[in-house]
C-alpha cells in the first residue's frame, strides 16, 4: 500500500469511515488493503479457518469476535493457510495466538490482543454479513485500508 490511512482521510474523509477501535498489530505487513469478506463468530473460530483456507484473490477478512479475549480466534496454522490462500490481511475483533510466529508471515493482522487458550471447533457464526465495531461497519466488497495510524474503510477502491 503506497498511500497512508491519513493521506485518504484527508482526500477522501466524506466516503470514508474510521475505526475508532485501538488495535494491535501483529503481522509481518504494517500496511495493507483490500476487498472486504466478513466473519462474524464468538469463541469459535471454525469459520475463520474455513474462509482463510479458500483463495483471497488480495482480500481482508474482517473478523468480528464481539471484543472477546477469552480465546484466540487465529494462530499460526490459520495465519498461514491465510498466506498460502492469498489473502493481504485479517482484522480481528477478539484475540489471537502464537504471536512470535505471526510476527514473520507475510500477512497484516490486526487483532485487540493475544491469548493462548484454543476457541470452539463448533462452525457457529455467520460469513459474509455486515459486521460493524469501532463505529466503522464492514460490509462483503467494501474496502479496508490499515496502516500505522488505524483502520479506514470505504465503499470502494481509493488507491
Amino acid at each position: 500500500m503506497n498511500v497512508t490511512t491519513a493521506d485518504l482521510f484527508d482526500e477522501y474523509g466524506y466516503e470514508l469511515a474510521s475505526c475508532e477501535t485501538q488495535f494491535r498489530s501483529y503481522g509481518a505487513r504494517a500496511r495493507f488493503a483490500g476487498p472486504v469478506a466478513t466473519v462474524r463468530c464468538h469463541e469459535d473460530n471454525a469459520l475463520v479457518k474455513k474462509v482463510l483456507a479458500t483463495p483471497g484473490e488480495g482480500r481482508v477478512l474482517v473478523v468480528d469476535g464481539g471484543g472477546s479475549l477469552r480465546t484466540a480466534l487465529m494462530g499460526d496454522l490459520i495465519a498461514g493457510s491465510a498466506v498460502a490462500n492469498g489473502w493481504t490481511g485479517v482484522v480481528i475483533n477478539g484475540a489471537v495466538r502464537d504471536v512470535a510466529a505471526l510476527r514473520d508471515l507475510d500477512l497484516g493482522i490486526r487483532a485487540l490482543g493475544s491469548n493462548p487458550r484454543k476457541s470452539a471447533k463448533e462452525g457457529v457464526g455467520e460469513v459474509d454479513v455486515p459486521v460493524a465495531f469501532g463505529g466503522a461497519g464492514f460490509r462483503p466488497g467494501s474496502w479496508v485500508y490499515a496502516d500505522e495510524d488505524g483502520i479506514v474503510v470505504a465503499d470502494r477502491r481509493l488507491a
